[in-house]
């Protein structure tokens, strides 16, 4: 018998305490219920994800960049790792004491088969941690860059399918800036950006433009669509990317076209 309605059959009440998602005597408050809402719609999206790749035989090891407190990693392990008593949940994050509070968790709760590692994107990359494939990178909220680096991780470990939720996109939005000017007499498109406002709603839109056409360009379909409803959260769009072997034939030409003509050809090599 599960205490609310949003709770899920077999889920772990221990977990959501843990998580802070449930108080101690297991209610739900409007803003756990929203983060909760949040996971749970990812977690529609990666369940046929996992379920496909475990009919095809695979051993399934799915990474979890920027995992945070590992909200999304332990939903996953509990939702479906633990059900099907197979899978592999690995966390990967720069904040030592978040990576021990989770490995904390786990041996609490008893989920063998999590991992929780304190490595950058480009340590983990190398590390003999993490094995040479990974069949599923997530990127929750990871601000900035992170979701390129999570992105280069995937493209490394030969990963299956990505699932990407960018936030606080703001690299391309300050190389926009910092040209300006000369984009001023460059194309008529600068108008685009001309605004400050502008500049950061239309770089953090480009970003994900850029990102998508590098994933096709290796090879790579993508959907994108809205996460949750906008009244939930702004940071709401996701990208999942399934490895096709099939590159999108003009990709890598309309990246450098449109790298050229927003005069952002400096981050060629983090699209390329």
């Amino acid at each position: 018998m599960t205490l609310i309605p949003e709770i899920k059959p077999h889920q772990s009440i221990e977990l959501l305490k843990a998580l802070h998602i449930l108080t101690r005597d297991g209610k739900l408050n409007q803003d756990t219920r929203r983060k909760l809402k949040q996971v749970y719609h990812l977690y529609h999206f990666i369940e046929p994800l996992l379920t496909e790749l475990m009919e095809e035989g695979d051993n399934i090891t799915l990474v979890d960049h920027g995992a945070g407190k590992s909200y999304l990693g332990f939903i996953l392990y509990d939702l479906f790792m633990k059900q099907h008593q197979s899978g592999h949940v690995v966390g990967i994050e720069t904040r030592a004491e978040l990576v021990q509070k989770s490995k904390e968790l786990a041996e609490q709760l008893h989920f063998e088969r999590m991992d929780f590692h304190h490595l950058s994107v480009e340590e983990s990359m190398t590390s003999a941690l993490l094995p040479e494939q990974v069949e599923i990178v997530t990127a929750l909220h990871a601000c900035n860059t992170a979701t390129d680096d999570a992105i280069r991780f995937g493209l490394e470990k030969n990963a299956k399918f990505m699932v990407l939720v960018p936030c606080c996109q703001a690299e391309v939005a300050e190389v926009l800036r910092k040209h300006k000017n000369e984009s001023f007499g460059k194309t008529p498109l600068s108008e685009i950006w001309r605004h400050p406002i502008h500049t950061r709603e239309f770089g953090s839109q480009i970003t994900n433009v850029l990102r998508c056409l590098q994933l096709e360009a290796h090879g790579y379909q993508v959907t994108v669509t809205e996460l949750v409803g906008w009244e939930h959260s702004m940071k709401n769009e996701l990208i999942i990317a399934r490895y096709k072997n099939s590159p999108r034939k003009n990709a890598q030409v309309r990246l450098a076209q449109i790298l050229e003509t927003l005069n952002l050809e400096e981050l060629h090599t983090r699209f390329a």
